[in-house]
């Protein structure tokens, strides 16, 4: 419980940071995500020095510390995603909250008829496929947010910190191109361990088919903005959209079958 409580206190600072006069991306900025990334990765290690654990609350925190790097490497590629901490990081700290609840609750022993490493292969294109939607998502709430304070001639606090909305298009728009080649490398990965363990190349069960549908989902909203030109509200609808699905087919089948039906 002590290293749990101190992973999500290394949260904290990064939350308030954005928050205050003249943020930027700055030393002090830098110092507090490597700390919002150190301490949910350090608790992680932890729980796997004895074993591979895939219970709700360590899904949830290998889920934060992903999203994390990911958001630190593209704050490095891009210039203007720093800005999008003061959603992303909150909404972090939130999940880091329902994973401590959940520490206790039992897990599903994972299977070991694939070849060695090609099941973690599986698991580590999964949860970096959710990190790079977790920020797509983040970037479109932006774009949405933005969009809403700009016709309503209302900006306020936390608009004023946030990516313009043609920064936040064209991130979430790189995200989500990322998302679906990543996501698509997780969708073969899965089928071959499937086929692995049972022969068969696809299981029908809810994760598998949320996760076709998040993929049939992010390629259609790709292809329309390809050819129509589709933006603003009704993409970003679309994107978390996606993000629900593929959040319904990660760790909400494992809420529902490590806790609800426990």
């Amino acid at each position: 419980m002590v290293f749990n409580l101190a992973a999500l206190a290394s949260l904290i600072p990064a939350a308030l940071v954005p928050l205050r006069r003249g943020a930027g991306k700055d030393g002090v900025f830098w110092a507090v995500l490597l700390l919002a990334i150190a301490g949910p990765a350090a608790w992680v290690g932890i729980q796997m020095t004895d074993s591979w654990h895939t219970g709700l609350s360590v899904t949830l925190w290998v889920s934060i510390a992903v999203s994390l790097i990911l958001f630190g490497g593209v704050a490095i590629l891009v210039r203007q995603a720093w800005r999008l901490a003061p959603l992303l990081v909150p909404y972090l700290l939130i999940l880091g909250l329902f994973a401590s609840a959940f520490h206790q609750a039992s897990e599903t022993p994972l299977s070991a008829s694939a070849p060695p490493g090609w099941l973690q292969l599986h698991i580590l294109v999964s949860v970096v496929t959710y990190g790079l939607l977790t920020l797509a998502a983040v970037a479109a709430l932006a774009a949405f947010l933005q969009e809403r304070a700009l016709k309503t001639k209302r900006p306020n606090a936390l608009t004023r910190m946030l990516p313009s909305v043609f920064d936040s298009e064209r991130l979430a728009g790189w995200l989500l191109v990322a998302s679906e080649v990543v996501l698509g490398a997780g969708l073969a990965t899965g089928m071959a361990t499937e086929y692995f363990e049972t022969g068969a190349l696809l299981k029908f069960d809810h994760k598998t088919l949320l996760s076709l549908l998040a993929f049939f989902v992010i390629g259609g909203l790709l292809v329309a903005h390809r050819l129509t030109g589709m933006r603003g509200r009704m993409a970003a609808r679309i994107v978390l959209l996606a993000y629900l699905l593929l959040t319904l087919a990660y760790p909400g089948v494992k809420f529902v079958t490590e806790i609800l039906l426990v």
